[in-house]
């Protein structure tokens, strides 16, 4: 006899369906849970506040809601809050049609490049097409099934759009899939057009029971452990280049065990900057155009490269010119296949944390030669010494930006958190920074977003509040995006932002001046009416009374003993304090000694361009393509 099993329902709207599915997501990995979704940023317009918005309203105990000031902003924060968890928990955001849905689409790019998890909900237009064209919709004569929200398909690892209350359960389940996926991760888009959101269905109960998603800690298969520990056995000048996988995995004693059992020196990203802490004594610093110049001794005489956890961004290998020997092999291990294979690399598909373990097995007995380790701790104590040079310049009448960051370091405890983004900050921490903490560097150079360091602030600290934020940005990221402090101050998160005021792009002056361009249009002044240029007076700016229109405690610090001295004041505040300083935008930091590939013009008139293109012709020849199979 056939039975019919009856499946028992409940009436609510694709909004509320939505939320109550949300707030019974949870991630699990090593046996501890996590709530997935832990909240939800919104900005409201005519797109989602009858939807998403009514039902965040009518079911506060679902998802806490947290009202944002820009849409990018909130996106950033949510991506921040996701890296400080380790990808296992994350924050949704909503927003209307049309301006409040693509301005997420910078977002949405910031976090699939870093491969980091973050749910977009943007409000579409009308599913029915009753009313078209409504309020901010986009008409195309070729295709009237398009909108704004499809510019999010290509930033997006997962992307819906819901067009009837049925198909709302296959979207969410796909999203959590793809969110909770350590390989696949990153922006999640469910577009979410504004009728459906507030169209009533009989949605089945069990849609809203409680789901676990297991996050897995794949190991690496026999064969290809073989051929990893085949490739480091035969290595005499070994390296080690770890990245943000390391940190995300909470990989960091593991990593620590295999570089003490090994001897191999390990180099950090800048994603994985405190993946080991720099009292280990196998660390060597950062990497790259922006990293040590030991780290980078060692890359260039490299025989064997070990990559966990990183995707060889271009600043990583010098733009393809820092590994120099002829016959240099790479082992991959990386949960992304995508990323195990680059540089023709022994690909070792697993979980940071279980690859490092099996390896540091595998290889018991084996150690780098005693010559190779010496050479290292060498280098590193020549450069320490640098870096020591560098925070106690006493640079005068302007301090250094290297001295605000050293002082910045001295009044941070060991758990504490510094933030920044875009810029010549990140370059100067990647080089100059002691981490202590794998949590306790958190610098977004993915996408490397100006705009970032506050939003991103505000999200560690949410994740963290027990962690002092350290917030590190410069005057233009700040005229980017500075509304977040409104939302700090609202929610009462505390943040120390140290806003640093160079009056213009100091990272990009560098950078014209490599190329030739003479520092054009990068610095904060009148125009010149007799040149057309921006070089007159300095702008009469005054950001720090900016920072207290928004509601922050503002300190301002004249040289380097009344910064310190607001640094501990700050500190001990329970606000969100902006300590306003002015620095000297020429002096940079010592160099790492390596090159970033930046077209010069080919033809020019002006002689700086002309001897640039020379020097950037004799650096592309040491270029390598890395193809070179690790096996051969």
């Amino acid at each position: 006899m056939n039975t019919v099993r009856t499946t028992n329902t409940v009436r609510m709207t694709t909004g509320q369906a939505l939320v109550r599915f949300l707030s019974r997501q949870y991630s699990e990995r090593d046996g501890v849970e996590h709530r997935l979704i832990e909240g939800c940023f919104g900005i409201f317009g005519h797109g989602n506040v009858a939807g998403i918005g009514q039902a965040l309203l009518e079911r506060p105990g679902d998802l806490t809601y947290h009202q944002a000031r820009n849409e990018q902003a909130m996106v950033h924060a949510a991506v921040a809050y996701a890296r400080t968890r380790r990808r296992l928990s994350t924050l949704a955001c909503t927003t209307s049609v049309g301006p409040g849905a693509t301005n997420m689409v910078t977002g949405a790019a910031l976090a699939t490049i870093n491969r980091l998890p973050v749910l977009l909900l943007p409000g579409d237009t009308f599913a029915t097409r009753v009313a078209s064209p409504v309020l901010q919709e986009l008409e195309l004569p070729y295709a009237a099934d398009i909108s704004v929200n499809d510019a999010f398909r290509p930033v997006s690892r997962f992307f819906d759009r819901v067009q009837r209350p049925e198909q709302l359960a296959h979207a969410a389940i796909q999203a959590m899939r793809v969110l909770t996926d350590q390989a696949e991760t990153g922006a999640v888009t469910l577009a979410l057009p504004q009728d459906v959101q507030a169209e009533a269905w009989d949605f089945p109960e069990e849609l809203f029971a409680k789901r676990v998603w297991h996050v897995r800690r794949p190991v690496p298969d026999p064969d290809s452990l073989a051929a990893a520990v085949a490739v480091l056995r035969s290595a005499r000048r070994p390296l080690i280049v770890a990245g943000g996988g390391v940190v995300h995995a909470d990989a960091s004693a593991a990593l620590a065990a295999f570089a003490a059992a090994t001897g191999i020196p390990v180099a950090v990203t800048q994603a994985g900057k405190a993946a080991l802490p720099h009292e280990h004594p196998a660390a060597v610093g950062g990497i790259g155009h922006t990293g040590s110049v030991a780290a980078n001794a060692l890359a260039h005489d490299a025989d064997v490269v070990l990559g966990v956890g990183t995707r060889w961004q271009d600043f990583t290998t010098a733009s393809r010119t820092l590994f120099a020997d002829p016959d240099v092999r790479f082992v991959n291990l990386n949960i992304a296949a995508f990323d195990a294979a680059k540089h023709a690399g022994v690909a070792m598909v697993a979980d940071a944390r279980a690859g490092l373990e099996a390896l540091t097995t595998a290889l018991t007995g084996w150690s780098a030669p005693a010559e190779h380790r010496s050479r290292a701790a060498e280098a590193v104590r020549r450069w320490d010494a640098e870096v020591d040079a560098a925070f106690a310049r006493a640079h005068t009448p302007l301090p250094a930006q290297s001295e605000i960051i050293g002082a910045v370091r001295e009044a941070m405890a060991p758990h504490d958190v510094v933030v920044s983004a875009a810029g010549s900050i990140p370059g100067d921490l990647h080089k100059l920074w002691r981490p202590t903490d794998p949590l306790g560097y958190h610098v977004e150079y993915g996408f490397s977003c100006m705009g970032y360091e506050i939003a991103g602030g505000l999200g560690v600290k949410m994740a963290a509040p027990e962690r002092e934020v350290f917030v590190l940005v410069g005057d233009g990221s700040y005229l980017m995006m500075a509304q977040e402090i409104v939302t700090a101050v609202a929610e009462d998160v505390k943040l120390v932002i140290v806003l640093v005021q160079n009056h213009g792009y100091a990272s990009i002056g560098a950078l014209s001046e490599a190329v030739g361009a003479e520092r054009f249009g990068t610095q904060y002044r009148f125009r010149n009416r007799q040149s057309g240029t921006f070089d007159g007076d300095v702008l009469p700016i005054d950001l720090a009374a900016n920072a207290a229109s928004l509601g922050a405690n503002v300190l301002r610090a004249t040289g380097l003993a009344d910064f310190r001295t607001a640094l501990t004041t700050a500190r001990a505040s329970t606000r969100t304090t902006v300590i306003h300083i002015d620095t000297d935008p020429l002096l940079g930091t010592p160099s790492s000694q390596a090159w970033w590939d930046v077209p010069v013009a080919e033809v020019a008139t002006t002689p700086t361009t002309t001897k640039a293109r020379r020097d950037y012709e004799q650096a592309k020849t040491t270029q390598r393509p890395l193809l070179r199979p690790a096996a051969s």
